[in-house]
């Protein structure tokens, strides 16, 4: 199993230095690099698109993802001419995270109908689809040919039924260890791998403090055998180095 690191953090703390932090975090080993899209719930969480873009300067080789872009609070001309624009900077080295968001203050920011978005995800969803493989649609240009590596690999983080989803018509699958117990994450787990499912991705994995390792390790340890193929970690402002935790993982 792969491991990545998240970022940001999901909570009030000091400002994260993107570039320094990516190189220190790609020093110690960590494979993937991730940052989710979270607005106006009282702390900053940079912006995805500008946080990857340095993130993929700063590194090499390592991969850099969105852990998720929340679609519906996109046009999806904007959302697709953004992810094209990202892909200039990281090349292959990107991979899509997409959701249709939840939490409600997100929506609120932007006056958009959360009650809505998962309507409002299925809606948007295949046009930033064509936009990305082709480049162009019968209502915008936004570039002159799609990109030579194809469009990024586009996962779904989901829960419920939506597991199922992700299999079926997704390049995998972001489960978030944020509100989720691992049984419940592991569970539903078998559900997209009896599905057909990828690439099946754990993310948000928490650590506060130092005395979150050893808990952290033997939850690593049990999404590894469950046949997860990536885990990402969360460390938080107080929480122990990154050699540390990529410690855990040999």
């Amino acid at each position: 199993m792969r491991l990545g690191a998240t970022l940001a953090y999901l909570t009030p703390g000091p400002p994260i230095a993107i570039a320094e932090w990516a190189k220190r975090l790609a020093g110690e080993g960590f494979e993937s690099l991730w940052t989710p899209q979270v607005i106006g719930r009282g702390f900053l969480v940079p912006d995805p698109f500008v946080t990857l873009a340095v993130a993929a300067t700063a590194t090499e080789g390592v991969e850099v993802g969105t852990a998720t872009v929340q679609v519906p609070l996109h046009h999806p001309a904007d959302l697709a001419h953004r992810i094209l624009s990202l892909r200039s900077v990281c090349g292959d080295r990107l991979t899509l995270g997409v959701s249709p968001g939840s939490t409600d203050v997100d929506y609120a920011v932007f006056d958009r109908d959360y009650a809505a978005r998962f309507r409002t995800f299925d809606e948007n969803l295949p046009r930033v689809r064509r936009l990305l493989d082709h480049g162009r649609d019968e209502r915008a240009d936004l570039a002159p040919a799609p990109p030579a590596a194809g469009r990024p690999p586009l996962l779904l983080g989901s829960w419920g039924a939506n597991v199922e989803r992700a299999a079926r018509e997704f390049d995998g699958w972001l489960a978030s260890a944020y509100r989720r117990t691992p049984e419940q994450i592991i569970a539903a787990h078998q559900r997209f791998r009896a599905a057909g499912g990828r690439r099946a991705i754990v993310c948000a994995i928490p650590l506060s403090g130092k005395d979150d390792l050893g808990p952290t390790g033997e939850v690593l340890q049990r999404y590894a055998e469950a046949g997860f193929d990536d885990a990402v970690v969360l460390i938080g402002p107080g929480g122990p180095g990154p050699g540390q935790v990529r410690a855990l993982l040999p």
